[in-house]
């Protein structure tokens, strides 16, 4: 067994895993590779929010039954893995927490040390014009956030790991899930549990001295809680069609800093939240302001990725947010001091893929619980958690982990206070697709009238599908938009000095995880996508990954650079690629971004 696996074990308290332990070989670069075997009863894949409850709550069910049925004790063999060097390193959000879901799972949070920094105190909706604005009369209910918590997801995460910890919860940081592992051969659509990622492979795929091989994580049950876009679910939900019937997921790309302002601009506990500038009307999408504190503010802004431009781009859509007098007032002589950017899983409840299958479950937002009306999703992902651990608990006492059995746990769901929430909002993102007046008549009738509206699905396409070929006025006005712009370093930064703001680090000689097969960058990134999009890539991801590098300064002809290293695991890339060339895939462990208020 590898070193380091060894002290993961001895570190989380966890030997009795020892005994199980067998062997398996694969080849790699036509090398023989003996991979160790780790049989568990269930695994989980992801330490977030959703995960981290579902495993606190079934270990708290299993302590419940055994002490209450003394002769019949279960002692299920339970792991998390996670791609983060730590618990909450990867994890960024707005975030306002909604604590429903933490009453349920900890009901004495506050006495436990939940990291709350603030309770919400003062809070508005506003519309942007250029120079203007107006505040909304009132705050829509979806909302309204009084008696809510601001947070960092990060410290929250991180929090959630120690309670789960302490009740004998393995948990493996560093180990990202690379493949999932079926029963039998090519079409098994049984899931029997994961292999991790090597560690110790070069660039061009070769062995290195420090080569470790992943593990095989053999389990019962496989709980998928990636977040959003999660690599093993994208595979799993098109080997299955778990998303047949259902409409494909909506998906947009949040960016956020984190700014240290001077004292008495505004109240902690502040919330505001505005859409309008500097969006186009035909692209969905909004700020949010948190106060922190009295001196920090947590600033983002959220884009749509079914643009039909193909110049759409997240991270300059926040940088111009911040120019509104509004909002450089609140920053003015401020200092950023964080950045990250991540995707929502914004396509509501019948974009919601099947939730179980033979020995698997997806959990929040790889399972689509988000409520993209609240722009929250922590609580949802939390109860989908719990649901899942209660239909786990129930399949552990009869030893049955078949699709048949799991079933429960999209039965318990169809009868909670997470799909009345849900439902309630079905077809809010979808409204949006004609623009925002005709979004914004569409979503309030829905929820004037409670939904009896508009109650049949509306439909939508993949966010990709959207993006429409230049021409020449498509052209030029993607270079007017950004014409004259210009990042001072003091309130607007560039996509390279946020990078760095967000702490990302990866090993620089490992295979890029941003794989494009070599025929397809010279077919299409390097001639065919310059022309029908003039690269695209280059605009909507927010940490400055692809590049277009001049390689003849007589012709002017460029190829595609991808600065891997940069990347903060937000899966834009994955999602809005016109051709879907693009896989993202899991780097070695511990790489990422590291967001300490994330």
């Amino acid at each position: 067994m590898p070193l380091k696996i060894i002290l993961k074990l001895i570190e989380n308290s966890c030997s009795s895993f020892l005994e199980p332990m067998s062997i398996e070989s694969t080849n790699l670069n036509e090398k023989e590779v003996i991979r160790e075997v780790i049989d568990l009863d269930v695994l989980f894949v992801g330490a977030g929010p959703a995960n981290l409850s579902a495993a606190i709550h079934l270990q708290n069910l299993i302590d419940q039954h055994n002490q209450a049925n003394p002769e019949k004790r279960i002692e299920p063999q339970i792991g998390i893995i996670e791609k983060g060097a730590r618990v909450g390193d990867h994890l960024l959000s707005g975030a306002v927490l909604d604590p429903i879901a933490l009453k349920e799972l900890i009901p004495d949070f506050q006495a436990q040390g939940c990291p709350i920094e603030s309770e919400v105190t003062n809070e508005k909706v506003m519309f942007l014009t250029d120079k203007g604005n107006f505040s909304l009369p009132y705050t829509p209910a979806p909302l309204k956030n009084h008696g809510k918590y601001i947070i960092s997801l990060n410290k929250f995460g991180e929090w959630l790991g120690t309670i789960a910890e302490k009740k004998g919860i393995n948990i493996f940081t560093g180990f990202p899930g690379a493949e999932m592992r079926y029963d039998g051969g090519k079409g098994s659509k049984k899931v029997i549990g994961v292999q991790t990622g090597d560690r110790g492979i070069d660039k061009n795929g070769k062995q290195k001295e420090n080569f470790e091989p992943g593990v095989n994580i053999n389990a019962k049950v496989t709980v998928l809680g990636e977040g959003p876009r999660g690599s093993l679910t994208k595979a799993l939900v098109r080997r299955l069609g778990l998303d047949s019937g259902k409409n494909p997921q909506s998906y947009e790309t949040g960016v956020k800093e984190i700014w240290e302002i001077p004292a008495g601009r505004i109240k902690k506990g502040t919330v505001y939240h505005s859409f309008g500038f500097p969006l186009p009307t035909s692209v969905y999408g909004g700020s949010w302001i948190y106060a922190i504190s009295d001196t920090t503010l947590s600033v983002g802004f959220v884009t749509a990725l079914d643009s039909e431009s193909a110049g759409n781009d997240p991270h300059f859509y926040l940088q111009k947010f911040k120019t509104h007098p509004f909002v450089k007032n609140l920053l003015t002589e401020g200092k950023m001091v964080g950045y990250g950017a991540k995707t929502i899983s914004g396509g509501g409840y019948y974009a919601m893929p099947k939730l179980y299958g033979d020995g698997f479950l997806l959990t929040g937002e790889s399972g689509g619980f988000l409520n993209m009306m609240r722009l929250k999703g922590i609580h949802l992902s939390m109860k989908s958690g719990m649901l899942a651990a209660e239909s786990i608990f129930e399949a552990l006492l009869k030893n049955d982990f078949s699709a048949e059995s799991l079933k429960s746990y999209e039965t318990k769901f169809e009868a909670s206070w997470a799909k009345n929430e849900l439902f309630a909002s079905r077809n809010f993102r979808q409204a949006f697709d004609q623009g925002l007046y005709i979004g914004l008549l569409r979503a309030g009738t829905q929820l004037l009238f409670g939904g009896k509206i508009f109650k049949e699905r509306l439909t939508s396409s993949e966010d990709y599908t959207r993006m429409q070929r230049l021409g020449r006025l498509q052209r030029e006005r993607i270079r007017n938009e950004k014409a004259g712009f210009k990042y001072d370093g003091k309130l607007t930064f560039d996509k390279l000095n946020d990078v760095y703001e967000s702490k990302t680090t990866h090993e620089e000689n490992q295979p890029c995880h941003l794989y494009i097969k070599p025929e397809i960058i010279a077919d299409i990134c390097n001639t065919k996508c310059t022309v029908e999009y003039g690269n695209p890539c280059q605009h909507f991801c927010p940490a400055a990954v692809y590049e277009m590098v001049v390689i003849n300064e007589l012709s002017g002809a460029k190829k595609l650079q991808i600065n891997a290293s940069n990347c903060v695991h937000c899966k834009t890339c994955d999602i809005a690629d016109p051709y879907q060339v693009i896989t993202w895939k899991v780097p070695e462990g511990g790489g990422g971004p590291i967001y300490t208020n994330g």
